[in-house]
């Protein structure tokens, strides 16, 4: 089932994160048409994948790259004119927010010349352009082009074509020297060249930023409305199953009421999460995700409401509403449950906004950036879908209702729900443990009480733990007994992780392995790195340049070395003139505590990791306080940034662009892009292709 759950999220995350593979969606071929001795037509030919499109030569300022020929000059030949294109499709382009021109399908663009050599020659040249779809942009990207030109007869004089000669060439039809020949290319030689300067900045600025949200308006609707299917399955939404189908147990004499309440349940929790999200994000911007999910104030809360949830599930006392509430919507019949069910879904909306996952961040993003439209359209998308499973389970209890003789087995259902909610609590807690450094619940702590929990709900299965609401257990049933053997073997496959066992199927709702105190398989990898360093034997590996800052409280996994600081990771980056591997993560990140386990743990990945980069962890939701002196007020938001975190969010959205976790990002030593970012991608090839592809840039750029 887990495998199951991941396949579905990396199905969702694929339209917003899909950074593996090579994209190549525009071929180029290049003929030349020469009708006549002296003159020829070079005939420059784009074939553009389905969905994809170029740009014109014509581009307003704010927009893409305009597709660019330069020529290389040579006293061979005269251009006759400009490059001329084809009729574009002129339309908003909603990567750009821009009227702009662009073409589709099959693009031919023509450039006439003067044929100015007697003698046979190539003509050669770059294309630079910029190719989109309705999803993403790539980077600006140069080709070569080469023509073979027959020579022209009846020129007066033999010219060596191309060779850099600065003969002066005389023909019947007019007059060229090199310098003409410069006039009439150097323009588009210094365009190539500021082109060229800019494609760091361009690239920066379509890195998997707004893939999410630059998209068409009815597209945009249908991933978010899959997000919100995936978003069920997360730890901090998945324990509000059981909460709705207690609370909605108590109507179930009155089937009618009790559907229109669920009614009410669901239609309350599109109302809340539109208005509500769409105005938090206008109003307190893509920050305010990151206080809900790591704060100690909303996860304290959260931890406390699950406690209590579980608490009344094992019997100790029955939540009801306040007696006033209830008098008064007894007093509207017609209203029934309103208010019950209005107050579930807005803390289903609370307890769930800290892990709706990356389409939330992206439309926070684009919402305090100004874009009003898109997150309305997204955050209804979302909530339909999330509502509509919570709705059916709101109906669920008064279908239960209609079977007969239902028994004891309701309220065993109600118990196993309560030892659920202590244990997925625990989550919230621990975020605020991680995020403060409070060191309360640490992994072991916390692989504790699971196990005591579990085993807890295995004794309760086979009848040896017993409540004061329960029934007498006359015998055990084989669903039971089923149920009890998978809770225990469960509670076994947990046991080794009290010594460092990674227990991957887990990883994102534990602690992270740094966390632990013991770790019997970390001290054995150390002790082995000794006996080797001893015997000299100990293998290449990234040493660091000096002390990192933060390495008190702050560590990698799996034995890593690194920084947790940006400027001194860069520093540390050109001093061994090694690329910078970044990880922007975070203490309450479900989908990096399993990246950390499932694919930097493989021994492709974690050699990479461990001899050809220097990698820092930028913990965004970090609270430790800095110094005064290096507090600074950010230019996105016009806050001033005084924690870790919030300067390392800070630097991810005003450099990326991107407020989402994990997000892996590689640099060259000048602090350019190697190749496309990366994010929550469980694909252990693809990892080690993306680290590849950095090193063999990082190479080539080095040669040059």
């Amino acid at each position: 089932m887990k495998k199951l759950w991941i396949s579905l999220l990396i199905f969702v995350a694929l339209p917003y994160f899909s950074f593996s593979q090579i994209l190549d969606p525009v071929k180029w071929t290049f003929n030349v048409e020469q009708t006549t001795p002296d003159q020829a037509t070079l005939l420059f030919i784009a074939r553009a994948d389905p969905g994809w499109h170029v740009y014109s030569q014509d581009i307003p300022k704010g927009g893409p790259i305009p597709t660019t020929f330069t020529f290389v000059k040579s006293i061979g030949y005269d251009l006759i004119g400009k490059v001329v294109e084809p009729k574009p499709i002129t339309e908003n382009d909603p990567n750009f927010n821009m009227v702009l021109k662009f073409f589709a399908d099959k693009i031919i663009f023509k450039q006439k010349i003067r044929i100015l050599s007697r003698k046979d020659f190539a003509l050669k040249g770059v294309v630079n352009f910029m190719c989109c779809d309705d999803k993403q942009c790539l980077p600006p990207n140069d080709v070569d082009f080469e023509f073979k030109i027959k020579g022209n007869p009846n020129a007066v004089a033999a010219i060596q074509s191309a060779s850099g000669n600065s003969a002066t060439l005389r023909s019947d039809s007019g007059i060229a020297s090199e310098k003409e020949s410069v006039k009439a290319t150097g323009s588009s030689v210094t365009k190539s060249d500021s082109v060229a300067k800019s494609n760091e900045q361009i690239f920066l600025g379509t890195t998997a930023a707004d893939s999410a949200v630059n998209q068409s308006l009815l597209w945009f609707f249908l991933i978010s409305f899959l997000a919100g299917l995936a978003a069920i399955i997360t730890p901090c939404v998945f324990p509000m199953i059981p909460m709705t189908v207690t609370f909605f147990m108590h109507d179930t004499h009155n089937k009618q009421k009790a559907r229109f309440e669920a009614l009410v349940y669901g239609l309350s929790i599109i109302v809340i999460y539109t208005v509500i999200g769409t105005l938090v994000a206008l109003t307190l911007g893509a920050n305010f995700a990151n206080f809900l999910s790591t704060h100690w104030i909303p996860n304290i809360f959260f931890f406390l409401i699950f406690m209590v949830f579980a608490a009344s599930f094992l019997g100790m006392f029955e939540i009801t509403l306040p007696g006033w509430l209830v008098n008064k919507a007894d007093k509207q019949a017609d209203k029934g449950g309103f208010s019950g069910a209005f107050f579930m879904a807005f803390t289903l909306v609370l307890v769930s906004f800290s892990c709706t996952g990356p389409i939330v961040g992206a439309l926070l993003v684009k919402a305090a950036s100004g874009h009003i439209l898109m997150p309305i359209i997204g955050m209804l998308g979302f909530s339909l879908a999330f509502a509509l499973p919570f709705t059916l389970f709101a109906f669920f209890p008064s279908w239960l209702a209609g079977i007969p003789k239902s028994g004891s087995w309701l309220n065993s259902v109600k118990v196993i729900l309560g030892f659920l909610e202590l244990a997925l609590g625990l989550k919230f807690l621990s975020i605020a443990d991680q995020t403060y450094h409070w060191h309360i619940l640490d992994r072991e702590i916390y692989l504790a009480f699971w196990i005591v929990i579990f085993f807890l709900m295995g004794l309760y299965l086979l009848g040896k733990l017993k409540f004061h609401h329960d029934s007498e257990l006359s015998f055990i049933s084989v669903p039971r007994i089923a149920l009890a053997i998978i809770v225990f073997t469960f509670v076994v496959y947990m046991i080794p992780g009290m010594w460092g066992a990674p227990l991957k199927a887990l990883s994102g709702y534990l602690p992270p392995e740094t966390y632990h105190d013991f770790d019997l398989k970390a001290i054995i990898k150390q002790e082995v790195r000794s006996v080797a360093a001893a015997g000299g034997t100990s293998p290449a590996t990234t040493a660091l340049c000096d002390k990192p800052k933060y390495a008190e409280f702050l560590r990698l996994p799996h034995g890593l070395e690194g920084y947790f600081d940006y400027k001194q990771a860069i520093a540390c980056a050109k001093k061994q003139n090694k690329p910078l591997f970044i990880d922007f993560t975070g203490h309450g990140c479900v989908n990096c505590r399993e990246m950390e386990a499932n694919v930097w743990s493989d021994p492709q990945v974690l050699k990479r990791l461990t001899n050809d980069f220097i990698v820092t962890a930028l913990y965004v939701d970090d609270k430790s306080e800095l110094p005064e002196k290096e507090w600074y007020t950010s230019k996105y938001d016009g806050k001033i940034k005084k924690t870790i975190g919030k300067q390392f969010a800070d630097f991810q959205i005003t450099r990326f662009h991107v407020n989402s976790q994990p997000y892996y990002v590689l640099l060259d030593t000048a602090g350019n892009l190697l190749t496309k970012p990366r994010a929550y991608d469980l694909s252990i090839p693809a990892f080690v292709k993306f680290l590849d592809t950095a090193l063999e840039n990082f190479g080539k750029r080095e040669k040059k």
